[in-house]
């Protein structure tokens, strides 16, 4: 072929284990809306910043040295972790990765997250405890979109490589990773059930 790619951007989703997820996801999902209801902070800054939903992201977002649920949690992401790491042929140099941040989103009816990404970190990813059907999945950003400049618009029927524009659906007991400074946003919930995920950071020390 003349045409090779080059630069691709890799995004990375697994099940977090094997099996038993359903059990696991039913007993992390108690304790989110418990976390919910104990959290005034962050139900009083969700309510300015996160209308119609709750997340624990300014005010308990070291979930992980919180409750030993998100310890273990932890410790099953890692893995994935390290296995994208190496996907990415990332030269860690003998370094341990930890966890840095993690945090609850509960997104009901008509809550949306707007587009961002994750300063101060090097991967980052989304974890899955309850999905009703028809809510939002994540939808990235082609990372070179802001300098197209003159290009015209890709085809109706492009390849899904070459879109500007790519969503992960979102399904209980998936892992969703990616690189920290990938632009990414959920769009508003269109169904009346809560969405619920975990979102984490990680660092190389």
């Amino acid at each position: 072929m003349p045409t090779r790619a080059w630069f691709p951007t890799f995004i990375y989703r697994e099940p977090l284990q094997p099996s038993g997820l359903a059990r696991f996801n039913a007993e992390l999902g108690n304790e989110c809306r418990r976390l919910r209801a104990f959290d005034a902070a962050g139900r009083r800054w969700s309510a300015k910043n996160y209308p119609g939903g709750y997340t624990s992201y300014a005010s308990m977002n070291e979930l992980h040295r919180f409750s030993s649920t998100f310890t273990g949690l932890e410790k099953k992401l890692t893995r994935h972790v390290r296995a994208f790491a190496r996907a990415l042929d990332m030269d860690l140099r003998g370094r341990a990765i930890r966890m840095t941040d993690c945090w609850v989103n509960i997104m009901p009816e008509t809550t949306a997250h707007s587009l961002h990404l994750h300063p101060l970190s090097f991967i980052s990813g989304t974890y899955y405890v309850a999905t009703p059907p028809g809510c939002p999945g994540l939808k990235f950003e082609d990372p070179r979109l802001s300098k197209f400049m003159a290009a015209p618009p890709k085809l109706p029927e492009a390849r899904p490589v070459n879109r500007p524009h790519v969503t992960f659906p979102a399904e209980a007991g998936q892992v969703i990773l990616f690189e920290s400074w990938l632009r990414h946003e959920v769009t508003a919930n269109r169904v009346p059930a809560e969405r619920i995920s975990i979102s984490f950071n990680y660092n190389w020390t």
